[in-house]
């Protein structure tokens, strides 16, 4: 290798350039995280824990499709409707999988406007729900969804206190800015508290009569 070479001396200056740029990202990355408000804490990675969510405020874009399918516009059309209605972001993002829904929440400062449902997005009050969480660290892909929503189905076959309210949906804590290995995400199971009378039921129906 020859060090006057011109080359090498531009390649040089390519992977600094490179280090420098994941320096600053790295350096950003908790400035991003803070910078909306966030409607409920974030489920620790590879945690299950049950969560009390608040009521709130949803924005909902929704599709035929499964969510995964590449390029379902769901994101952009939410975001054109925040725009033209100045409305914050906030975090996280939640996904029904299929069919395939997106819903973003609408901020303390922004709840006092007038916003209405149109032919893409749905404006409707979410109440207060009882979930079971697990936390997740890496990419946004349909793989990872399934392979974590497969800790809480084992919860629940555990925990018999408990029965499944809903279906389970995705939520996203992270933009396209933060890298897939990164990036922090959450699998949500509606659920309900079973009452003795509850028990009692499906107990009686789970016996063989004659």
């Amino acid at each position: 290798m020859n060090p006057c070479d011109p080359s090498n001396h531009s390649n040089r200056i390519i992977v600094m350039k490179k280090i420098i740029y994941i320096c600053l990202l790295l350096f950003s990355i908790p400035l991003f995280l803070n910078a909306y408000e966030s409607m409920h804490e974030k489920t620790p990675v590879n945690k299950i824990q049950i969560l009390e969510l608040p009521a709130r405020l949803a924005l909902e874009a929704k599709t035929d499709d499964s969510y995964f399918i590449k390029d379902n516009g769901l994101f952009r059309s939410l975001f054109r409707y925040i725009t033209k209605n100045d409305i914050s972001m906030t975090t996280p993002v939640e996904a029904d999988i299929n069919p395939g829904k997106m819903r973003f929440f609408v901020g303390d400062k922004d709840k006092t406007k007038n916003l209405e449902s149109n032919d893409l997005i749905k404006v409707y009050k979410v109440p207060t729900k009882m979930v079971v969480s697990v936390g997740i660290r890496g990419s946004y892909s349909e793989k990872n969804f399934s392979k974590n929503k497969i800790k809480l189905d084992t919860w629940l076959k555990k925990n018999k206190d408990y029965s499944q309210a809903g279906a389970a949906y995705a939520v996203y804590w992270n933009g396209p800015f933060i890298p897939g290995f990164l990036k922090r995400s959450e699998i949500h199971i509606p659920i309900r508290k079973q009452t003795t009378t509850s028990k009692k039921i499906k107990l009686y129906f789970n016996q063989t009569h004659y």
